[in-house]
């Protein structure tokens, strides 16, 4: 009897979609946090003010149990190309393997070198060290999130390879392989989307402070950076990031974009689907509600531009989920939307002096924190998805990629585990981010004002 559950190659995808998905809940709030952290720190060595060093300390241990969390989950999945992608790594091992050892040697280290230091280092290296190590931690968390992303994006568009002898991949030029166009955009799209998870945190944390009269200095201050910096990197996000992202699919992926979009059928003035239903069976978009030409102008720059539809490619290049892939696209796009909305009213009423007065924002700022997760969760669903039926774009297909020798029950067996392991995990995590909200940002103990001299020296 066939079944798609009784494809090896589902089992293998299915558990590094879901270690892969519950791994990268920790990178991007790091990634998103960095940056506010190195802000706050260079604002506590600019005016002295205890506020800024306050929540430096605060921010730095949640910082520090996400990195852990980040790291324990993504130890499995470098095994993984060798216990479940053999065949995978065999091919192309001789050039993702190059981006995913810098990440290691580079990136990684330099940021688990200075994430100690920024956690409890402050005395000793003084508000100009600590000030670096900030630095220091940001850089190596972003240029990590780079080496990651160069990996995929030869994986969505692949340049600077060569076909070695054996029938393997090898570089060719390691320059056009780390400077991929897609990697550039795919990094900067990315990343911003890691950021907006990151101020939705911050602005969920000061919401819940304000909401319950705790901390007020510390609240206004994370609500009030919070939503500014959510509004900038969710338009951002959109525009011009996700407008160049949608552009690369469309020159590079257009059955992709056809998927996307439920589009079976050729034509310029092609439109995007408010609402409707693809309906693979009958190769239409059942109810659809569209923008006429908004596709063609978000594919190709221009209203009346032609969008080929599945049905200009044979089906065995079709993405094999495009239900799961047009509804990923759809959400990430409205959440998008959404964030955009919410962050510019709440910028608004703090510009009207409102905002931590205005109790339905709090409480809608403080719920809100789970969206941008799924919402770069989706992101991530679509460029994976869309990518199918192949592990490298038109080089090498996923079905050839499984380790063979791994059978069903043994793919399931190590799905089961890792699904009990990674609740203890998630329990784990939960406590102990939910103990330091708990004891607050305030920390007496470790308290010092910064003299204006010692100010001034820090910033020569």
């Amino acid at each position: 009897m066939n079944s798609i559950f009784n494809d090896p190659g589902f089992w293998h995808r299915l558990q590094f979609g879901f270690t892969i998905v519950y791994h990268y809940l920790f990178p991007q709030l790091t990634m998103g946090l960095a940056w506010f952290i190195v802000y706050w720190k260079w604002r506590a060595l600019r005016t002295g003010d205890e506020k800024y060093n306050q929540a430096v300390r605060f921010w730095a241990k949640i910082f520090g149990i996400n990195f852990a969390v980040g790291v324990v989950t993504g130890i499995p999945m470098e095994f993984q190309f060798g216990t479940n992608w053999a065949d995978f790594s065999k091919y192309a091992g001789g050039v993702v393997g190059q981006t995913l050892a810098m990440e290691g040697m580079f990136a990684f280290f330099l940021e688990s070198a200075f994430v100690g230091a920024l956690i409890w280092g402050e005395k000793r290296l003084g508000p100009r060290g600590h000030f670096v190590a900030a630095i220091a931690v940001a850089l190596g968390s972003w240029l990590s999130g780079y080496f990651i992303l160069v990996t995929n994006s030869f994986m969505q568009h692949p340049v600077g390879y060569q076909i070695e002898s054996n029938g393997s991949l090898g570089i060719a030029s390691m320059s056009a392989y780390l400077l991929n166009p897609w990697a550039f955009v795919q990094f900067a799209h990315n990343q911003l989307a890691a950021v907006v998870t990151g101020a939705f945190v911050v602005a969920a944390i000061g919401a819940f402070y304000a909401l319950r009269g705790l901390h007020p200095v510390q609240a206004r201050l994370y609500l009030r950076a919070a939503t500014f910096v959510g509004l900038i990197a969710s338009l951002l996000v959109a525009f011009p990031t996700g407008d160049a992202q949608a552009k690369m699919v469309g020159h590079h992926q257009p059955v992709t974009l056809a998927a996307m979009e439920g589009k079976f059928e050729s034509g310029p003035m092609a439109g995007v689907a408010l609402i409707g239903q693809p309906n693979v069976a009958a190769q239409r978009l059942d109810n659809p509600i569209e923008v006429p030409g908004a596709l063609s102008f978000l594919a190709y720059g221009h209203f009346g531009s032609f969008v080929h539809g599945l049905n200009d490619f044979p089906k065995d290049a079709w993405p094999d989920n495009i239900e799961l892939l047009y509804y990923s696209f759809h959400i990430m796009i409205t959440l998008g939307t959404l964030f955009i909305v919410l962050m510019g009213f709440a910028t608004l009423q703090n510009l009207r002096g409102r905002l931590e007065s205005s109790r339905l924002l709090l409480w809608v700022l403080m719920l809100a924190f789970p969206y941008p997760y799924i919402a770069n969760t989706l992101g991530w669903m679509t460029a994976e998805l869309g990518r199918q039926p192949w592990l490298i774009y038109a080089l090498f297909h996923t079905r050839d990629g499984y380790s063979k020798v791994v059978s069903n029950g043994d793919a399931i067996f190590t799905l089961i585990g890792f699904t009990g392991l990674y609740f203890v995990i998630g329990l784990l995590f939960l406590g102990l981010t939910g103990r330091e909200i708990g004891k607050g940002p305030k920390d007496p103990a470790v308290a010092t004002i910064i003299s204006k001299p010692e100010r001034e020296a820090a910033l020569v």
